[in-house]
């Protein structure tokens, strides 16, 4: 029937653009029926128990119902990575390979041709220190020369960075870095980041990371757009008791909104460029009190469990929404033929007027021991895709020096390249008070 076709907004075997309805792609013939149909996301997940008693934290959470009214139980550690909004297993990690380089681009479609480096590049996140003991800021390009009120450096005259290009911002117990790296003429990721107190005065801390679609126009304020739109509504509805994961869930249809209201353009804007996409992003965000986490995403930026003690086993929390992830998820291709080919990080979700539908991805987890949870774009995770690469590079003492375990994460993926922009948001678990920041 009709309602049992597979929702997808492009051909999985050529990525032509399908109509809603298609029972076989227009451009290949590919039969649609095929792939099976992704499961109905539900926007929560049951925490342990049925009614309003305190939860792990202290707070008298309101139930978040599944649809069939059943309580869902969440998950430890062990169980990790547990499952999606759903209730549907998230796929096992995939083994790393001999190079964590992706060979594909990470956007719905192509991306327009780039030189291989810009003359200008990013700040090293892992300099530590702009500015001359004047107090004036320093060239990012030689070092020496003071820059001037125009932007350019009095030595060499090099023009400085845009704001953008680097951004740092640590908030009591967590931070986050984002980088335009070196590949890229402009930094289409964003972040936000915050504390907050819930009802009974326990801290929680919001992390939200974006990643601009590369193939779309403007996704650079599309990113940020996102970015603003969801942590303002985390920290608004988190002090009132909205439960986490609901909150999360209003956060990503809150980012959706702000990303389609940039459609509305001017005429004159599309006579300029008539065929370009919508402005589009991906989201990805965590949720952390001193008993629960939660996540929430969609498309292929991700967010990661890192445990403080190593020698228990990290996990990664989201699924792609990827061409990739959805060939294996269909049975259609194995692990090692679908992220070989080069539509691997071709998405089939993000943010914006031109998504085929909303799909917000929660999930929650109560993790018996404290760690890290890393919320990264494909920026990062290129360069350490698996779990346990992840855990390799985040500091050992990340959880109370999160900015300079961003920053270390960042320089990460520069050294592997620095191919796309790339930003990450440090987390650590249970919250902290707030006022506690890096050691």
């Amino acid at each position: 029937m009709m309602s049992q076709m597979p929702q997808l907004s492009a051909c999985p075997s050529c990525e032509w653009p399908l109509e809603s309805g298609d029972r076989f792609c227009g451009a290949c013939g590919y039969d649609l029926s095929a792939v099976p149909p992704r499961p109905d996301d539900h926007p929560t997940i049951a925490l342990n128990g049925a009614d309003l008693a305190p939860d792990a934290d202290g707070v008298a959470w309101p139930v978040a119902p599944r649809s069939d009214g059943a309580p869902v139980a969440a998950h430890l550690p062990a169980d990790l990575p547990g499952t999606d909004s759903g209730g549907i297993p998230l796929p096992p990690e995939r083994p790393p390979t001999g190079s964590p380089v992706s060979p594909a681009s990470g956007v719905r479609f192509d991306r327009p041709p780039e030189p291989d480096e810009y003359p200008l590049q990013a700040p090293d996140p892992r300099v530590a220190d702009l500015s001359s003991p004047e107090g004036a800021k320093l060239c990012v390009a030689c070092r020496a020369g003071r820059v001037d009120n125009d932007g350019y450096c009095e030595n060499c005259g090099h023009a400085q960075p845009r704001e953008r290009d680097h951004m740092e911002q640590e908030c009591g117990p967590l931070a986050a870095v984002s980088d335009r790296g070196l590949r890229h003429h402009r930094n289409e990721d964003a972040f936000g980041i915050g504390t907050a107190g819930l009802p009974d005065g326990s801290p929680v801390s919001v992390a939200i990371v974006c990643d601009g679609v590369s193939s779309a126009t403007r996704p650079d304020e599309a990113s940020l757009a996102a970015a603003r739109a969801a942590t303002e509504s985390l920290l608004a509805a988190l002090p009132r008791g909205t439960h986490p994961q609901q909150a999360m869930h209003d956060a990503i249809v809150a980012a959706s909104q702000a990303v389609n209201a940039l459609a509305t353009e001017p005429a004159t804007a599309r006579e300029h460029a008539p065929h370009q996409n919508a402005p589009a992003c991906t989201i990805v965000g965590a949720v952390v009190t001193t008993g629960l986490l939660i996540v929430g995403w969609v498309g292929d930026s991700r967010a990661y469990w890192v445990p403080v003690d190593r020698s228990s086993p990290p996990a990664r929390l989201t699924e792609d929404d990827s061409w990739a992830a959805q060939m294996v998820s269909a049975g259609l291709m194995n692990e090692a033929e679908a992220y070989a080919d080069e539509r691997a990080h071709a998405i089939t979700g993000w943010l914006g007027a031109d998504a085929y539908e909303l799909e917000p991805h929660t999930a929650s987890f109560k993790p018996d021991r404290p760690g890290v949870v890393v919320v990264c774009t494909d920026g990062l995770w290129n360069y350490a895709e698996a779990a346990e690469e992840m855990a390799e590079v985040v500091p050992h003492d990340a959880a109370v020096r999160p900015l300079h375990s961003a920053r270390v994460l960042v320089g990460h993926a520069l050294d592997g390249g620095g191919h796309d922009n790339v930003t990450v948001a440090v987390v650590p678990f249970p919250a902290v008070p707030q006022g506690a920041g890096s050691a």
